[in-house]
């Protein structure tokens, strides 16, 4: 089930950071290879989708992280379409 949230930190040495899920819960790590577009680095405060997996030991971390295009509703938010879909 796809997820939404934003990007917590980046480390492009290391190729790897942490995204926090917009409805709360735990911070997620992630490497460079999860994102969909590894061309682009992710910046801080970036929304992105993506998939939760489990990994060795029993951690969760996101995986298919997916930039998502920002709208701004009037009263100055941030918003996207997909946050309709996600329930």
């Amino acid at each position: 089930m796809t997820k939404y949230g934003s990007i917590k930190s980046y480390d492009s040495g290391k190729g790897s950071g942490t995204i926090a899920p917009e409805r709360g819960g735990e911070v997620l790590n992630f490497g460079k290879s999860d994102l969909q577009q590894e061309a682009s680095t992710p910046k801080s405060g970036q929304r992105f989708s993506y998939e939760r997996k489990q990994v060795d030991g029993g951690m969760v971390s996101a995986t298919n992280l997916r930039q998502q295009e920002q709208a701004v509703r009037q009263d100055g938010k941030q918003r996207d379409q997909a946050e309709k879909q996600q329930g």
